[in-house]
């Protein structure tokens, strides 16, 4: 019996030796809120765009076009589910919670793959709060804080932007971009088949590589780039969502055997693609409404926990406008914003008295997608750190939380130095 109790005495020491070391940062500080921007999970592609552009059949998508998938309901749930854990071991929450109105909020772009994954995450996270979602828009409208359509372009705006933009590709000219990604266009072509494609035959060409590559600046429309090329960030968007809903590399590729470097050559050629919501000038023009709204929860005193989910540009553009240091992911393909990836703002309160902010990057790398493992506090999704241009983090890599304040006011004011609108006093 002495030698039982004895045992029982160790493994209690174990058991909170295990938990004192799950926690992120100790006694020192003490978790007081958090602001998340997710990216929506797995969705469908578009088919009417994407099935031209190969003989192949793709994936038998669980969901109609560009609306959440199966395996994207169930991995978004997992990440609510390791948030939950987590947060209750931080001493943020207990099991069970349920928030006072106006504590919490999940707040969704109006389209149904966000809208579904706000939803799921939800569920895993406060599996009997019953949450509502706030919506604001029509099902299938772009809400304005989301929407990175550019209400103007003026000729500064415009010299700015392709300046950048040629810089980010290093190139000097948007139609140099199909030499710049040659080899990635020319295993886009191989894996499928594109010569043999509808698409293809339509238009006459046998190549992704056309010579009519534009960067579009319009009204109304997000930053892009228009010809074939346009064509071949379809593909390549529908290659990367089949590769997490497919058991194996090679099925995901139409049976070609492609190596992991050559997966990360598509995923890096699609970072690419979307990069330049990223730029300076077209972050803060875009990304504005998104600032505004993200600044005003940092600073809503009320407000402890906050999820808003919108689109892997949202990312782009509001980590370019605070000026977020270049950064790759690993463990996934996609190295800039893989699929459900998180934008995680942490405040903590430091037992100096101050009020500290971490930044990071949280994601499910390929293997728990394809897996469908749960993500535990033993098992956890990657976390990256992110730093921040400019401003100083201290040892625990943490920054002032006025410093990072500042720094979404810095971001917000620099929308003005491209319009003619004067900001409010």
């Amino acid at each position: 019996m002495k030698k039982f109790l004895t045992l029982l005495v160790l493994a209690a020491m174990v058991l909170s030796l295990t938990t004192a070391e799950a926690k992120k940062y100790g006694d020192d500080y003490k978790l007081e809120k958090v602001l998340i921007f997710s990216r929506h999970n797995i969705r469908s592609p578009h088919a009417d765009q994407a099935n031209p552009l190969t003989p192949h059949k793709w994936f038998k998508w669980t969901s109609p076009s560009r609306e959440l998938s199966l395996r994207g309901g169930a991995l978004e749930t997992e990440l609510g589910q390791y948030f939950r854990k987590y947060l209750i071991d931080e001493g943020f929450m207990p099991e069970n919670y349920v928030p006072a109105e106006g504590e919490f909020l999940f707040y969704a772009n109006s389209y149904q793959r966000t809208i579904a994954t706000a939803q799921y995450f939800s569920s895993g996270m406060l599996p009997i709060a019953n949450v509502k979602v706030v919506r604001k828009y029509k099902l299938g409208t772009f809400d304005p804080v989301f929407d990175m359509k550019l209400k103007f372009v003026n000729e500064k705006f415009r010299t700015a932007a392709e300046k950048e933009v040629n810089e980010y590709l290093n190139i000097k000219n948007v139609r140099d971009m199909e030499k710049r990604f040659a080899d990635g266009l020319t295993l886009l072509e191989k894996v499928l088949d594109f010569k043999d494609s509808p698409y293809a035959r339509e238009h006459g060409i046998t190549t992704l590589r056309s010579g009519d590559t534009k960067l579009v600046l319009e009204v109304g429309k997000e930053p892009t780039f228009s010809g074939t090329i346009r064509a071949a960030h379809t593909a390549n968007d529908a290659l990367i969502m089949q590769f997490y809903e497919e058991p194996t590399n090679a099925k995901a590729a139409f049976g070609k055997k492609l190596t992991d470097k050559q997966w990360q050559q598509i995923g890096e050629m699609n970072s690419y693609f979307i990069g330049i919501a990223g730029m300076p000038s077209i972050s803060a023009v875009e990304a504005h409404p998104l600032l505004e709204c993200m600044s005003s929860e940092l600073n809503n005193d009320s407000r402890r926990f906050t999820f808003l989910c919108g689109h892997d540009t949202n990312i782009i553009g509001l980590l370019g406008a605070l000026r977020a240091e270049n950064y790759s992911l690993p463990g996934v393909i996609d190295a800039k914003t893989p699929i459900g990836v998180k934008f995680v703002i942490e405040k903590w309160h430091g037992t100096d008295g101050e009020d500290y902010a971490a930044l990071n990057l949280v994601y499910p790398d390929t293997a728990q997608i394809r897996s469908l493992t749960p993500m535990t506090l033993e098992n956890p999704p990657r976390v990256y750190s992110l730093r921040l241009k400019g401003l100083r983090a201290n040892a625990d890599g943490l920054y002032l939380l006025r410093d990072v304040q500042g720094r979404f006011a810095e971001a917000i004011a620099a929308y003005y130095e491209y319009t003619d609108e004067r900001q409010a006093a």
